[in-house]
């Protein structure tokens, strides 16, 4: 079975959910809004994605400055191929895509945690996030 990565190479937002629907991300993704889907993948700016035939079954989506800091938003792999290494090389070429040294940052998903530390990555205690613009304390 041969694999193709390509970057940036267009992927419906049809594509992206039903490789999603595959993997525990589907659980934390809007899958039933296609315009939020479309709007992710329209306005990330490195999207590296991984083929067999013409069927995708991987994706790293991220924005990046390419010189400091590439956030990895996604890193989805069909859950019927997982474990051939494919997640490994998006994040490889996820990484040749930007400049040496830019730092590649990502929020685990829960099922996932244990997989970062095995391949390479650091564990860092202040991630922080506002899922609600309410929950802002704007000063009095």
């Amino acid at each position: 079975m041969e694999i193709e990565y390509k970057v940036n190479h267009p992927i419906t937002a049809n594509q992206y959910i039903e490789l999603i629907n595959k993997t525990t991300l589907g659980e934390r993704r809007p899958v039933d809004n296609e315009t939020t889907i479309k709007g992710m993948l329209e306005n990330s700016n490195l999207i590296v994605t991984a083929w067999i035939d013409e069927q995708l079954v991987g994706i790293a989506r991220s924005m990046t400055d390419f010189h400091y800091c590439c956030y990895l938003s996604d890193l989805a792999v069909d859950e019927s191929i997982q474990s051939m290494g494919i997640g490994k090389y998006l994040i490889l070429v996820t990484a040749e895509s930007v400049v040496e040294g830019c730092k590649i940052v990502l929020l685990s998903a829960p099922k996932a945690e244990g997989y970062y530390p095995k391949i390479g990555f650091t564990e860092h205690n202040s991630a922080w996030v506002l899922t609600d613009i309410n929950q802002l304390i704007l000063p009095q």
